[in-house]
């Protein structure tokens, strides 16, 4: 008996059909027949179904005699399914990789619920994803299992049947079909999840549901919409024949009220001449279905009156709406002119020569090179007021209760940029924001850069898509002063940016904290992430790839990554930041860190601290490995996709030539490195130091104080004094192994 019954409803679908069963077929996790239902389909789907089952014995193929629409195509499957759990999968959609892995542990863990809940993202037919915007729901749901009188926030989810599997016994037991018609999922989704004693979540992207450039079938102009009246009076007689349901009676009505006003809002759902009627039949169910005493929503108040009614506030929303446009672009004009004239005022105001304002990351928080500039001011220059620049009130308030803050673009900000000598930003300030005479912009940048920036970009047409190089190049025309690690660095900002500053070789200030890192700094970073003190700790930490939209590309399947570490070994993951709240989050990593596969540190705000707690560091092609250099760890090069890489984004260097380790094109090479212990040997200490000596020149420990020695406080022949030799921070990983294996 197989895990799953896979149930895909077949028609008109031939150019996506052999995606949708390859991403099927194709999973890791094997424990599945898929039965394929030709909906009597006139292109060459059956053709294609039958190829199929020729060549995998787990693919059994239904030919209707006739087309009968998807929800009796379903019913049509059910029969045949002999699976623990079925799954009714859309022949256009695609399953993610290791989605039936992640569904099968799930299933296991919370020991075979009635229905298991799982995330999904849109796919757009231009190339965008988007992730389920309440996947939150999931996530907050917890590892056990529920009813929705437990947790109704399940029921906000998209009422669909495709983002759940059933529990086949639970189903036959309960009696549960789809009927036929245009909404079919409606009458499935409301009785199953009312009736489910146990469910469960998965926060894990487990599908893609295509976008189609013309839309779904629910998306056409059609009077099929009328369908939804006829669905919903299933739903209402199947509560109202279980008394213990009839609780569910008031939701069930506002649902059944907001579902048909939104279809009717809808431009391109209805005929104009059938949204009178349409509107009609929701007032008079809407009536038929009210409960005693339930009390109506404001928004569904329009459904007690008249469509007359109805279709004038319509309009007068509408014409509201229009009034407000022309009233904010007003008030745009009026904030232009304000601007300027404070603009005018200001210049005329007296700089402080003690105030410095710092932001990074685009106002995130205090972070990278400007708050280890920030912290050591505070040290050595008290008198130095620093204010930092946040983007809302939410992340403002996560700084210390010490820390002066502004919003940006606030009159605040505006009255302290107006004043303040020095800036200090590892991002482009704001067009908006004027340089001083007088004023002094320091840029940190973030990092040694392999990877093409600034106006070597335009030479690079699908890397600056959505940059404008020149505006960039114009708010760096207000840079002072450009840090540098490296001459290696010094050389590409001079190129990449070509403005009037100069290049000082101070160092990174962020890399201070690992280079004087003391030898209990890891031990309490690892403490705090919850690994054992006597792992190896591997960190993999991949970067974005211009050659895909929204930038993410699953390079390693992180579950057998883990897997194949072994015991004794901890498998951490930090994405790049410009992921962090998109959907590659969800392709797994956070559920992987919920069951303890791994650790996910991508939200951990302070860099340093992951580095310090590896032992390890598995890259690509992030800017990660120029710093983890500093602290003489092994660093191994994921490679698989250098080529295409290069090609799309240009890079500096060869890094597979120019390494700082050893150097993997497979995740098969990959794993062999680790099996082996080669990424511990001798050769990669050899390409580590050499690496270092090119790439950590001025990374002495003290980058922070000589910015603020030299820049904010005027010390031209500032010297640091020698260093103390610092102590080993704990034993080299190879050592460790080492004594562990004797």
């Amino acid at each position: 008996m197989p895990r799953f019954s896979v149930i895909i409803p077949c028609f008109k679908v031939q150019g996506f059909l052999r995606e949708c069963l390859d991403s099927v077929l194709e999973q890791s996790y094997r424990d599945i027949e898929v039965i394929a239902v030709n909906d009597c389909s006139p292109d060459g789907c059956g053709a294609i179904l039958d190829e199929y089952a020729a060549r995998d014995a787990r693919v059994r193929v239904l030919h209707l005699p006739e087309n009968v629409g998807l929800g009796r195509a379903r019913n049509a499957g059910m029969p045949h399914a002999t699976g623990d759990f079925l799954f009714f999968l859309d022949s256009d959609d695609t399953l993610t990789p290791g989605a039936l892995r992640a569904m099968a542990d799930r299933l296991a863990e919370a020991s075979d619920p009635d229905v298991l809940v799982f995330d999904y993202a849109r796919t757009y037919w231009w190339g965008g994803t988007r992730r389920n915007v309440l996947a939150h729901v999931l996530a907050e749901a917890g590892d056990g299992c529920f009813t929705v009188a437990e947790r109704p926030e399940i029921l906000d989810l998209l009422m669909v049947v495709w983002n759940k599997v059933y529990r086949r016994d639970f189903v036959e037991r309960e009696g549960f079909s789809f009927p036929p018609g245009y909404y079919e999922d409606t009458p499935w989704t409301f009785p199953v999840l009312l009736s489910a004693e146990r469910i469960a979540t998965l926060d894990r992207i487990c599908l893609n549901y295509r976008q189609r450039r013309q839309g779904n079938i629910l998306s056409t102009t059609s009077r099929k919409h009328f369908d939804i009246h006829d669905q919903y009076e299933r739903v209402f007689a199947y509560v109202g024949s279980r008394p213990r349901l009839a609780s569910w009676r008031p939701y069930l009505h506002a649902k059944m009220g907001e579902h048909c006003l939104d279809i009717l809002s809808k431009p391109d759902r209805l005929p104009p001449s059938d949204k009178g009627e349409f509107f009609r039949r929701t007032a008079r169910m809407f009536r038929e279905h009210k409960p005693p005493g339930a009390s109506v929503a404001p928004e569904l108040r329009v459904l007690e009156g008249s469509y007359a009614m109805y279709a004038a506030k319509r309009q007068a929303g509408r014409a509201g709406r229009e009034l407000g446009r022309r009233a904010q672009q007003a008030r745009r004009a009026a904030a232009v002119r304000l601007a300027r004239g404070r603009s005018a005022l200001s210049a005329r105001r007296s700089l402080d020569p003690n105030l410095v304002v710092y932001s990074a990351f685009s106002h995130r928080g205090i972070l990278g090179d400007p708050a280890a500039i920030y912290h050591k001011a505070r040290e050595i220059a008290p008198h130095l007021r620093g204010v930092w620049v946040m983007q809302d009130e939410q992340q403002a308030a996560l700084l210390p209760p010490d820390v002066e803050h502004v919003l940006v673009g606030s009159p605040r900000y505006r009255r302290i940029t107006a004043r303040a000598t020095y800036f200090v930003n590892n991002v482009n300030w704001p067009g908006t924001l004027p340089k001083r005479p007088g004023s002094v912009h320091i840029h940190t940048h973030q990092g040694t850069p392999l990877k093409y920036m600034g106006a070597d970009l335009l030479a690079k047409p699908g890397a600056r898509h959505g940059v404008d190089v020149p505006q960039m190049l114009r708010r760096a025309d207000r840079w002072d002063y450009s840090l540098v690690a490296n001459r290696h660095s010094e050389l590409v900002w001079e190129r990449a940016y070509p403005c009037h500053f100069r290049s000082l070789r101070t160092g990174s200030p962020r890399n201070d904290a690992l280079v004087n890192a003391r030898p209990g700094d890891a031990e309490a970073v690892r403490a705090r992430l919850g690994i054992p003190a006597d792992h190896t700790v591997v960190l993999y930490a991949p970067t974005r790839r211009d050659y895909r939209r929204g930038g993410h590309v699953d390079r390693v399947d992180l579950a057998r990554f883990a897997e194949d570490l072994g015991a004794g070994h901890t498998l951490v993951v930090r994405l790049h930041p410009s992921l962090a709240t998109g959907p590659a989050r969800g392709m797994g990593l956070a559920e992987l860190h919920r069951r303890g596969i791994l650790v996910d540190a991508t939200d951990e705000p302070h860099v340093e601290d992951v580095l310090l707690a590896s032992d390890v560091l598995v890259t690509d092609y992030s800017a990660l490995m120029f710093d983890y250099a500093l602290l003489d760890r092994p660093i191994v090069v994921h490679a698989d996709d250098w080529g295409a890489y290069a090609a799309s984004r240009g890079t500096y260097f060869d890094i597979t030539a120019d390494s700082p380790g050893h150097v993997s094109r497979s995740y098969r090479e990959l794993a062999w490195l680790f099996a082996s212990r080669t990424w511990q040997d001798e050769e990669s200490a050899r390409l580590r130091a050499a690496f270092r000596d090119r790439f950590c020149e001025y990374d002495d420990g003290r980058a922070a104080e000589r910015v603020v020695r030299t820049l904010l406080l005027g010390e031209d022949g500032w010297v640091p004094e020698p260093a103390p030799v610092p102590e080993p921070l704990r034993a080299p990983a190879a050592d460790r192994d080492l004594l562990t294996s004797s």
